[in-house]
């Protein structure tokens, strides 16, 4: 029997800069719907889930026909949301499970179609992620996360600072950025939300240096740019006219 390839999106009402986010109104219809219907459109995804603590966007989600579960509202990351979420939809050991920001009613399939990829080729990778090259205005961002890879896509290290310096400009190779969007086993995805946090991880703020630090493998896919995510209002606005004139 093949794999079950589960999107998990978690969502939650609580966020600094943009309170309620999941449930704003983008053209008629809330933001984590967009998602929802964006996500629907990836051939290799066997089912889709919401993950949320809130009852308000559970009550908003079963409204539209989606699945919604209710998970902790202790988790201290996205990645645990997800991990409980894998667990009650009973997936087994092989099964894969894509982590889908709640916040990209833009999302594009052929990043998530990527990763899955990944994982589908090697049975032993525990994790996959996504690049692309970095903007020049974004190089020296921390908000904007870097990433170094070896020659298999193998990921090396993540910063928010740039990486790698550019000692020697003449070498051709081109600072990358991480797109948040990730793919695991089910079996890994379980053991990497028990394990504790890592001093790289706290160093940088970056919850998957912990799987490095580990001794875990993540591969990652190249697309040609970060998908658009809604922070700020601008953000918003900037989705908002996109999407008008786009079925959703």
């Amino acid at each position: 029997m093949s794999e079950r390839i589960v999107g998990i999106i978690p969502a939650r009402l609580a966020a600094t800069r943009l309170p309620n986010k999941p449930l704003i109104d983008i053209v008629g219809l809330p933001m984590i719907q967009h998602v929802w219907n964006r996500a629907k459109r990836v051939v290799s995804l066997t089912e889709i889930a919401i993950a949320t603590p809130d009852p308000e966007i559970f009550d908003v989600v079963q409204a539209f026909g989606g699945l919604a579960i209710m998970t902790d509202a202790a988790h201290r990351s996205g990645t645990d949301r997800v991990a409980e979420a894998a667990r009650a939809l009973s997936l087994q050991n092989a099964d894969i499970v894509v982590n889908i920001q709640g916040d990209e009613p833009l999302l594009e399939a052929e990043g998530i179609e990527a990763v899955v990829t990944l994982l589908l080729q090697d049975p032993q990778l525990p994790m996959s992620s996504l690049k692309c090259p970095c903007p020049e205005y974004d190089l020296e961002n921390p908000a904007c996360v870097k990433v170094v890879t070896a020659p298999n896509g193998d990921a090396l290290y993540f910063s928010r600072s740039r990486i790698p310096h550019p000692r020697n400009a003449n070498t051709g190779v081109v600072t990358m950025q991480h797109v948040g969007l990730y793919a695991y086993r089910n079996h890994f995805l379980q053991t990497y939300a028990t394990l504790p946090q890592t001093p790289l991880e706290q160093t940088e703020g970056l919850e998957q240096l912990r799987v490095l630090e580990n001794g875990y493998r993540i591969r990652l896919a190249t697309t040609d740019k970060a998908p658009v995510g809604v922070d700020t209002l601008e953000d918003l606005e900037r989705a908002r006219q996109a999407l008008k004139n786009l079925p959703h």
